[in-house]
This record gives structure tokens, C-alpha cells and sequence, in this order.
């Protein structure tokens, strides 16, 4: 199904201290993040951010973090969000069906995260280039087995210009600024 901004909520998932900056194609994964969070706060989406053992790992990135005021992490041990009834709480209060995914590692805390929300009836909609893991390979293994679990596997811009449907949409430029 297609993504709808009365529909979609993002999930930051973990992208946060020193892991963060042992990430395959760290840049590219942290600038898709951003062009992502900052798109859903043009189009309104509500926005979930989960950070794995903070005090052991750190914060979210500070290439990120400001992008995220007013929004508090969930904090979790567990590899899937899901397992944490903070987060669990927080999108059922949004009321929104339909995931997006941003973050790390694809293949342990995304993927085990994308699994029981397809499990929980959720669309997902992982895109691929603002996710990412230590090594390519491990990324790429999970990006294949979430599409066969039935998750959309989609692109940053790909996104963005889903939710805006149209260039006569007066939020045209807002978007195109943060692609270009």
C-alpha cells in the first residue's frame, strides 16, 4: 500500500553513540535519516525514537539529536521495539498503521522489530538506504528476508515524494530542499 501521511508514523531506531559511528556507509545512513525525520515534520507524522542501553552505548547522534526535539527516546534492552510496552503504548496512542523505519543494525534490532510489527498487523516500510549495520552484507541479508516477510523495502526519496504526491503541493519546496 502506498504510504499516506494521515496514515504513516516514523520509527528512529537506535541510531545512537559509538555504534552509530561504526556503521557501513555511516554518512549516507545518517544523512537519510535526517532527510527523513525532517520530511515527517513536514508532513506531520508522528515520530517514535528508540535508543538501546543509552548508558552503555550513548545518545542519539548529534547530527540527529536536534532534529528530535520535543520527541524522547524510548529506552530498551531488548533487540525488538516491541518487546517494550513504552513503545508498544506509544503507537497505539498515534493510531497509525502504516510504519516507516529508519535505523540500526538492519539485520538485529530493525529487523526483529520490522518481524513483530508484521506480526502485529502494521504495514512496514523500511527504507533501505537509512538503515544500515556494521558490514554491507549483513544489511543487504536483511533487507531480502524483511521484503520476503512482507515488508515494503523502499529509498529516502522514495518516501518523500510518496507523501507529497504532487509537485502543486505547497510543500513542494520543503521537500525538494531537503534532496537536492
Amino acid at each position: 500500500m502506498r504510504l499516506s501521511e494521515e496514515r504513516a508514523l516514523l520509527v528512529v531506531i537506535d541510531i545512537q553513540g559509538n555504534l552509530a559511528r561504526a556503521m557501513d556507509e555511516k554518512e549516507a545512513l545518517f544523512a537519510n535519516a535526517a532527510r527523513i525525520i525532517a520530511g515527517a515534520k513536514v508532513f506531520g507524522l508522528p515520530v517514535v525514537v528508540t535508543e538501546q542501553t543509552p548508558e552503555k552505548l550513548g545518545p542519539t547522534i548529534p547530527e540527529l539529536a536536534p532534529l528530535l526535539t520535543g520527541t524522547a527516546p524510548i529506552r530498551k534492552e531488548s533487540f525488538s521495539c516491541c518487546a517494550v510496552p513504552a513503545f508498544t503504548d506509544a503507537l497505539a496512542a498515534a493510531g497509525r498503521r502504516q510504519i516507516l523505519l529508519t535505523g540500526i543494525e538492519a539485520h538485529i534490532c530493525v529487523y526483529q522489530t520490522a518481524l513483530d510489527l508484521i506480526e502485529a498487523g502494521y504495514e512496514l516500510h523500511v527504507a533501505a538506504d537509512a538503515v544500515s549495520s556494521r558490514t554491507a552484507r549483513n544489511r543487504e541479508l536483511a533487507l531480502e528476508r524483511l521484503r520476503r516477510e512482507g515488508a515494503s523495502i523502499t529509498s529516502t526519496e522514495t518516501v518523500l515524494f510518496e507523501l507529497l504526491k504532487t509537485a502543486a503541493d505547497p510543500r513542494f519546496k520543503a521537500i525538494f530542499r531537503l534532496v537536492k
